[in-house]
């Protein structure tokens, strides 16, 4: 396959989600670009300690007054938000069917509004935390709290859509009748005025944890991310991948895991990675010999998992380390195995089909050179390192991104193939502010979930009352939250799942006994569960549109391919070593016993074994690949922890199960037919 076949243009690369925003003119385009610059400086200003250093300088050239002005916390994320939600009033269209070539005037009032209700709480920020207003505001300070509330919510319907602002409006007005409401989930009650005034002023609601995060941790992490995409990443990953790979024995199936594994940190969600990995990486896997569903399947998995891989996972992942309060690089490290676990499973699997069914690689005289790619694109892995270097050793986690993201674009400019120009750098800013937009118009609402929970004091009585309910039982509080992370995960974003459960539903975990970590990362792999998992299965339906397959047969390959990640969450909260926490030879033993269950449900559920090749399709076949399965579950299951067995009874107990799955396997390949 030549470079030309592999390469992805500028048409590849998905600015923004192009279905949900406008198509802007030059002005707005200028004005939403400007608007959206402003804010990733002033991201920058605040994360660096500008004014200091601002200072530091005046001082050395002989300058007596300060230059530099320090910003309160409040007043740098009311800037933040005012900007970003500004912004999304111009981008995104009120309803699905308006004129995308058009910014109405009711859109561009809300943007106005916005801005100057912005200006007042900068203004104000200071009075607002000595006189404590979300507490005491002053009457006209309340009127322009119930103003922004709404059009908070409204910023969160048009981006995160229906779901998110019906959940975030009953639960942002729950704490007007807070005292109304079941036993079982009342709080103490606020009036209408003193819960927008709770919402808008305090430290727990619109500044709480997401809107936090997203300004200190998320916002050059995304810069970095789409920087990646603009300087032509995603054609080295695919590259690379292809050069590694496309010739092995189902090679462009095992491209699809390894670039979209790459790919899925920069693009922001396994839609998107499907929807640009998987337009040539599944052609490719039908070439050779893959159906359309298993390769829709295959792509679906991969673009899913991407999200859950360091070093930059999804926005999701800083939430989370704000709400463990503990540095993100702790967050990354312990998503470390699950998700190499999770990629191990795929490729096994993949193998094991292609090697059953006698599926090649592509020809290697088609596929790109490696020492070429290298040479094209080795600065990608430079900037990689240097971004985990300042994170794991610098611990520079706010800083490392910028760092990365400035490193690679003076390194592309020394590339004449992906050079980027002014128009590109144009319009890499501009993809930056949409996606900023986007997600900051998500978390500004989901904090006001958090803010009528926290404010009302309703989780504490939630979480006794789920105690109660399970028994004190860890399983039926585990089962509770799998089955509850997935539903969220259908109707509302992963961010927006995982902190509505971790305010709720992860006190009652942590209070059974459970680790603090295992419970969060639990909560994310569940509510990502639903992008592969029928009848939503959202990544398996966009993969399957481009496998031109039926979605919900690809949803359903998908889902059996992805197997192990429905045991995975509960494998690391039985036992947090698989989350590299603990003695290392207790890691170790985890961690070998984990991978070597992976190969033999792999072997299972594909139909072939390590060794002793094809199991036949026969009932002893069944049999065996049923034993197979139950043993490497079983193997791959961490003793120790709660699980109340030792290692080594598992192990004897799954090898009960594989060693007789195996001569099974003999004993039907020997009653098998010399021509099947």
């Amino acid at each position: 396959m030549s470079d030309k076949k592999l390469e992805i243009t500028e048409e590849d690369v998905p600015d923004v989600d192009l279905a949900r925003t406008r198509s802007l003119g030059p002005t707005w385009q200028a004005i939403v670009t400007v608007v959206g610059s402003l804010a990733i400086l002033l991201s920058i200003y605040q994360i660096f300690k500008l004014d200091a250093r601002l200072n530091d300088l005046w001082g050395l050239v002989g300058g007596e007054s300060k230059i530099g002005y320090p910003l309160l916390v409040n007043q740098y994320l009311y800037a933040l938000v005012g900007m970003m939600l500004a912004t999304v009033f111009i981008v995104f269209p009120a309803y699905a069917g308006q004129r995308r070539d058009k910014v109405p005037l009711y859109d561009i009032a809300f943007a106005i509004i916005t801005l100057v209700v912005t200006f007042y709480l900068l203004g104000n920020s200071l009075q607002i935390q000595e006189e404590a207003w979300e507490y005491l505001a002053p009457e006209w300070a309340q009127y322009l709290a119930v103003i922004m509330w709404a059009l908070v919510i409204e910023a969160g319907r048009r981006t995160g859509g229906w779901p998110i602002f019906f959940i975030v409006l009953i639960i942002s007005a729950y704490p007007i009748v807070a005292d109304q409401v079941p036993q079982v989930i009342q709080g103490a009650p606020m009036g209408f005025f003193d819960t927008a005034a709770f919402h808008i002023y305090s430290i727990e609601s619109l500044l709480g944890i997401p809107m936090r995060a997203f300004g200190l941790l998320v916002f050059g992490f995304l810069a970095f991310g789409m920087a990646l995409l603009y300087t032509g990443a995603g054609l080295f990953f695919i590259n690379f991948a292809f050069a590694l790979l496309g010739h092995v024995r189902g090679g462009p199936a095992k491209v699809a895991i390894f670039s979209s594994g790459l790919f899925g940190s920069m693009s922001g969600g396994p839609i998107t990675n499907v929807l640009t990995t998987g337009t040539l990486t599944i052609p490719a896997m039908r070439r050779i010999g893959f159906s359309p569903k298993y390769a829709g399947g295959i792509e679906a998995c991969a673009s899913t998992g991407g999200v859950l891989m360091p070093p930059i996972m999804g926005a999701t992942a800083f939430v989370m380390a704000d709400f463990l309060d503990v540095a993100y690089i702790e967050v990354a490290i312990a998503a470390i195995i699950p998700s190499v676990l999770y990629y191990f499973g795929l490729f096994v699997q993949i193998d094991s089909y292609a090697a059953r069914n006698n599926i090649q690689g592509l020809p290697k005289e088609e596929m790109p050179r490696l020492l070429d790619v290298m040479k094209d694109g080795w600065y990608y892995i430079f900037a990689f390192i240097v971004l985990v270097l300042m994170l794991v050793f610098m611990k520079q986690e706010a800083r490392a991104p910028f760092y990365a993201t400035a490193l690679l674009l003076i390194l592309n400019q020394f590339n004449p193939k992906h050079r980027m120009d002014w128009a590109k750098f144009y319009k890499y800013i501009q993809a930056t502010v949409f996606l900023l937009a986007e997600l900051a118009g998500i978390l500004a609402a989901i904090g006001l979930i958090v803010g009528a929970v926290v404010g009302t004091g309703m989780a504490g009585s939630v979480t006794n009352d789920l105690v109660y309910l399970a028994g004190n039982s860890v399983f039926i509080l585990l089962a509770m939250g799998a089955l509850t992370s997935f539903i969220l995960g259908i109707g509302m974003t992963v961010t927006a799942a995982y902190i509505f459960l971790a305010i709720i539903l992860a006190p009652a975990l942590i209070r059974a006994g459970l680790d603090p970590m295992p419970v969060h990362m639990f909560m994310l792999y569940w509510g990502m569960l639903s992008f592969i998992t029928p009848p939503v299965a959202l990544a398996a339906f966009a993969a399957a549109s481009v496998a031109n397959a039926k979605p919900m047969e690809t949803g359903f390959e998908a889902m059996r391919l992805g197997t192990i990640i429905y045991f995975i969450p509960f494998f690391f909260v039985f036992n947090p070593a698989l989350l590299l926490q603990g003695e290392t030879m207790e890691i170790l033993i985890v961690c070998c016993t984990a991978f070597a269950g992976v190969v033999m449900l792999a072997s299972g559920l594909q139909g072939y074994l390590i060794g002793l090749g094809r199991i036949p399709k026969n009932t002893l076949g069944s049999v065996a690949r049923l034993l197979l399965a139950v043993g490497g579950i079983i193997l791959a299951t961490p003793g120790g922890g709660m699980i109340g067995y030792s290692h080594l009874t598992l192990a004897l107990v799954s090898l009960a199960l594989i060693v007789p799955g195996a001569l099974v396997v003999i004993l039907a390949r020997r009653g098998e037919p010399a021509s099947a």
